[in-house]
């Protein structure tokens, strides 16, 4: 069969799926979420992860500053005002009369805290990796203003520091944590294998949400999680395949600010070859692939998605050529690289709806072209060992399935941390590249956006360093008691004070 031909069967099997009745469903004021994977952890420091920042962002923890949704740009949080003192260093005004959940102040010595614990380095922080090379030192200038000094100039501070969440001065400093304390309008109750539970916090300084009680349970089948929120075991689910998205009075599409791609390990041979790498994209049946996620799905030339700044409209993604990939195979091979070792494909389990049988139709298609795949599938913990430096020294060459997001308005939170020698996730490095990288980084307006889009083109067409597939429309199913829609930051949060119950 060919590659197409197991493509086309894979989604057949999948468009199969039949909707359950509807059912009565009354969420009260407490809700139960259906995630389609487990959280390894709860530290509010690898909260970019999709598993934590869905149960904790805005809700158990805050930070200073959130992204609008809308245009990309930062809005207040903790922090009500800011100011750019001079090229390197920023004041904050802090809101006051915030308590955490355990009576601790939130003021400018905690805020520095939460900052210094994020960058000390003490323990794995996923969060920084946004960051990409900033230095970052952090004065308390009185109760509630904070400067910030950068070690070069860092024109979207206050976009950056969406992603720095806020956590007691009690917390430890050194180590990660699955009991976190923030500031949100909920606490954390319990986390066990089978669930989390979050209450509302009364000392919450904002307004009282709706729901009282929200209890997160997770299931990896996308038709399970559907069928949960139908019959009313669950209320809502953040992700549901195509194929289950059945129901229009439930079950909602957003651009959600996403971007899948395969991260190719070029240090390790035959993936050092510019050549091997290209055919790599090339073998794809991009077309058939798209059948996976719908009709509204974006094939993806860049990791930056539409509308974020330095998205460089002009570039185009790559085309379906097995015949050119296999021609390009053939003349590496004949300059001696050894295109017959076995490259180990590594997909993480519940990424995303779908993700498995797209892994599995891209390693067919490689193999047609003559590539040695061996693919392996891992849960997020295992994944994650893979994803960020330091890598697994025995890892061999490698291609990992990844999911990008960034909703942060600026390119800046993915160019740096994919592309820049130093990036938590980068496994390319090119002094060159390199300097362009920082000098685009303290460039601003026009400047910045064109200095970025031409970065992406010398990423895609010169080195081929990764190879992007999709920006993934997202389908969510609500039950009918909620008022909730989703939208850009959904892959990122939920924030439960922004459901309504219906009356």
């Amino acid at each position: 069969m060919t590659p197409r031909g197991v493509l086309s069967v894979a989604c057949a099997m999948l468009m199969a799926s039949a909707a359950l009745p509807a059912a009565a469903q009354t969420a009260g004021d407490a809700i139960t979420v259906v995630l389609p994977e487990q959280p390894g952890n709860l530290e509010p420091c690898g909260s970019i992860m999709t598993n934590v920042g869905q149960i904790l962002n805005q809700n158990v923890t805050e930070p200073l500053t959130v992204i609008d949704p809308e245009n990309g740009t930062p809005r207040p949080k903790l922090a009500t005002s800011w100011e750019r003192v001079d090229d390197t260093t920023w004041r904050f005004r802090l809101r006051d009369g915030v308590k955490f959940h355990d009576g601790a102040d939130f003021d400018a010595e905690a805020a520095a805290f939460s900052i210094r614990r994020m960058t000390s380095g003490a323990f794995t922080c996923n969060n920084i990796a946004k960051f990409g090379s900033a230095k970052l030192t952090v004065t308390p200038v009185d109760k509630s203003t904070l400067e910030i000094r950068t070690g070069m100039p860092e024109p979207i501070l206050p976009a950056l520091l969406s992603v720095a969440m806020m956590v007691s001065p009690n917390t430890p400093a050194d180590r990660a944590v699955n009991d976190p304390v923030g500031t949100g309008p909920y606490e954390l109750e319990t986390f066990t294998p089978q669930t989390v539970v979050v209450e509302r916090f009364d000392g919450y300084w904002g307004e009282t949400p709706d729901i009282a009680k929200a209890t997160y349970v997770w299931r990896a089948e996308s038709s399970l999680r559907a069928a949960m929120v139908q019959t009313g075991e669950a209320q809502l689910t953040p992700a549901i395949a195509i194929q289950d998205a059945t129901n229009p009075e439930t079950d909602f599409s957003y651009l959600n600010s996403e971007t899948t791609a395969i991260r190719i390990d070029t240090g390790k041979a035959p993936l050092d070859d510019v050549r091997v790498r290209k055919a790599l994209n090339l073998a794809i049946d991009w077309q058939g692939m798209a059948e996976l996620f719908g009709d509204d799905v974006l094939r993806a030339s860049q990791m930056v998605v539409p509308g974020i700044n330095g998205h460089n409209a002009a570039l185009e993604p790559w085309t379906s050529d097995p015949d050119r990939a296999a021609a390009l195979l053939e003349e590496a091979r004949a300059d001696g690289v050894p295109v017959e070792t076995e490259i180990k494909l590594i997909g993480r389990n519940g990424i995303y709806p779908n993700g498995n049988e797209a892994l599995e139709a891209m390693m067919t298609m490689w193999e047609a072209v003559g590539f040695n795949i061996d693919l392996t599938m891992l849960d997020v913990a295992d994944w994650t060992r893979y994803l960020q430096k330091p890598f697994p020294s025995e890892r061999g060459p490698t291609l990992l399935q990844v999911m990008h997001d960034n909703n942060k308005g600026d390119a800046a939170f993915t160019i740096p941390i994919f592309y820049h020698s130093s990036g938590q996730y980068a496994t390319f490095a090119d002094p060159r590249l390199d300097a362009r990288i920082d000098e685009a980084l303290d460039l601003t307006d026009e400047a910045r956006t064109k200095a970025f889009q031409e970065i992406l083109t010398e990423v895609h067409d010169g080195i081929a360093v990764d190879i992007p597939m999709f920006h993934m429309i997202g389908y969510t199913r609500v039950g009918p008691g909620l008022d909730w829609r989703p939208n850009l930051t959904t892959n990122s949060e939920i924030p439960l004070a922004e459901i309504r119950l219906k009356k």
